[in-house]
């Protein structure tokens, strides 16, 4: 993690804290910076991660919007390139197809469309992913769309100290970033955070656990499951090198394959569908960079080819420890 100076104090936030945190000192620094999204004035949003802004900033600065993701954004694009921050907050990731012209078309492009002349500042900040028992269309990981898409980068924090310093970077960021939030992870912990300004480091990952015998990627709600998991693999004799990609694009491929060339095994876990998820790009990834390493097959454990379903059978459809120490063992017997 890359800091901008070290904090002389500390407190401790659960992640949504953690973005609301990220947010107040960023709309503070920064008067260009604007927040826009639906109920984030006065409500503070869905999941309060705005709570508190509208009073301090006032209606000019957190702007409650209109019920139209293509909108928000389409207004987003065109205060980016005169000279102001803005930050969208889709309510749910499930919301942004309608936006997703918008993304692909403009957000993503105007840089290279206006051969330099115009960048796209913005962040469009999007919770994502089931367990929370939400109903239809509010749990889906659509990652891949953009992670796709040349021109935008992907963030996925998966604690309360990388979620701030993360975001704060993404804000500060030349480019558009779509910065994934998981809700499952919003409450999940409280983690040390300071309270001064501080980034990490877009496109680099870190390692949480050190480890000789397999690698674990994972980013976002997932990286728990696959701590959870090492700690049971270890206590089967299983060494694992725990990496939470933090950065889905552009992947930090050093990193990854650093620790599958030392391990030679991986599983890849991600909640999104298997079928053209973002692990299969990180499997392509291990082919070019450690191939000759392997000593197995790679392993995903992914949702599955579904839409995400009612939260009767949401458990059933999100990775959990058992998959994933299932596959550990299919690659460490191999």
């Amino acid at each position: 993690m890359v800091q901008t100076q070290t904090a002389s104090a500390t407190k401790q936030l659960t992640m949504v804290q953690a973005i609301n945190d990220a947010l107040k000192l960023k709309l503070e620094q920064d008067e260009t910076t604007l927040l826009l999204g639906e109920d984030i004035g006065k409500n503070g949003g869905v999941f309060r991660a705005t709570g508190g802004l509208y009073d301090t900033f006032g209606a000019d600065r957190v702007i409650d919007t209109p019920l139209s993701e293509s909108g928000i954004v389409g207004t987003a694009v065109g205060l980016a390139v005169n000279g102001f921050k803005p930050i969208v907050e889709m309510q749910f990731m499930g919301f942004i197809y309608p936006a997703y012209d918008q993304i692909m078309t403009h957000v993503s492009r105007m840089r290279m469309k206006s051969m330099g002349r115009f960048t796209v500042p913005m962040v469009i900040r999007a919770p994502y992913g089931a367990g929370i028992r939400a109903p239809e269309v509010h749990s889906d990981s659509a990652e891949a769309l953009f992670t796709h898409m040349p021109g935008i980068k992907v963030v996925c924090p998966a604690s309360p100290r990388q979620a701030k310093g993360l975001l704060m970077a993404a804000i500060e960021d030349p480019d558009p970033v779509l910065f994934m939030e998981p809700m499952r992870s919003y409450r999940a912990q409280r983690e040390t955070v300071p309270t001064d300004a501080y980034t990490c480091e877009i496109g680099k990952g870190r390692r949480l656990h050190e480890g000789s015998d397999i690698s674990l990627i994972a980013w976002g709600a997932m990286v728990a499951i696959a701590e959870a998991a090492a700690r049971k693999a270890e206590a089967k004799g299983i060494s694992c090198d725990v990496i939470d990609v933090q950065t889905l694009y552009p992947l930090d491929r050093d990193l990854i394959a650093e620790s599958v060339q030392k391990t030679g095994r991986a599983v890849i876990v991600h909640e999104a569908q298997g079928t053209g998820g973002l692990g299969n790009d990180i499997v392509s990834l291990i082919n070019d960079e450690a191939f000759l390493y392997l000593r197995a097959p790679i392993e995903r454990v992914t949702g599955f080819d579904v839409p995400v379903p009612f939260f009767a059978l949401e458990d059933q459809y999100m990775p959990n420890t058992a998959r994933v120490l299932k596959q550990i063992e299919r690659a460490v017997n191999f």
